[in-house]
């Protein structure tokens, strides 16, 4: 018995199920989807466009502080995740970091490090004052909550952020990260103005309550599903075109 099946659905049916396989549940996630324990609440979040890392963050001004919340899955499961201010340049070296890893007991810590250099990275207190540290460690993926001192009205930091495959458990170092691309393109700019913004390397969506500028493709933003490439948003037009006929007929 021949099919009954018109060939205009065929054809729709073919479509979406490769737009489909396009979008990555990596891709669907967003920082307005995540919340915190204790009902910790910030006024901006960002999609970051390295690393499937996310920051949530609130601007003090009348104190200059600055309290984040950054989410990162590391390299492997006994790696570590880290976030970074950098008060002098835009990259790693200078960074005063906050490293989130596992202790031997398996239970979640932040070591305050001083990335002085490429080639030396001194545990200890960072530039700046830094309080309310904790981590968390959930479903594979890290929290470092933290509030730092920022410059008084500092109009934007340098954040720096990375992920690794190991550390040492006892001392709480790190291994090397890799140096894949997505590695070597984790930082940027983050704005505290009233509209408050992530400016990096990549283009990212637009997260709610704020803006993001960018000189590059790059990954998703809060709130948008985002569909493989750009070049990818010409096969979903066309699946809406298709299936625009198919209920015209």
């Amino acid at each position: 018995m021949a099919s009954s099946l018109h060939p205009v659905l065929l054809v729709s049916v073919s479509w979406i199920s490769l737009l489909a396989l396009l979008i990555s549940p990596a891709q669907a996630a967003t920082c307005t989807s995540q919340t915190f324990k204790k009902n910790k609440l910030y006024a901006h979040c960002s999609d970051l466009p390295f690393l499937s890392s996310y920051l949530h963050w609130t601007y003090n001004a009348s104190n200059s502080s600055l309290s984040v919340a950054f989410v990162a899955k590391p390299a492997k499961s006994d790696g570590w995740v880290a976030w970074a201010i950098n008060p002098t340049e835009t990259k790693m070296a200078g960074a005063q970091t906050l490293l989130a890893y596992k202790t031997e007991n398996g239970a979640p810590a932040v070591n305050t490090l001083n990335i002085s250099s490429y080639s030396s990275i001194v545990p200890g207190k960072l530039s700046f004052e830094v309080w309310d540290v904790s981590a968390e460690f959930s479903n594979d993926t890290f929290t470092i909550f933290a509030t730092v001192k920022v410059p008084k009205d500092a109009a934007s930091v340098n954040q720096v952020w990375q992920v690794g495959s190991a550390v040492n458990k006892t001392s709480g170092f790190p291994e090397k990260h890799d140096v894949a691309p997505p590695n070597l393109k984790s930082f940027g700019t983050l704005s505290l103005g009233a509209n408050s913004t992530t400016t990096t390397n990549s283009t990212t969506g637009t997260p709610a309550g704020t803006n993001t500028t960018t000189n590059s493709t790059g990954g998703g933003g809060s709130g948008a599903l985002r569909i493989g490439s750009g070049g990818n948003m010409g096969l979903f037009s066309v699946s809406l075109l298709v299936l625009g006929a198919l209920i015209a007929l």
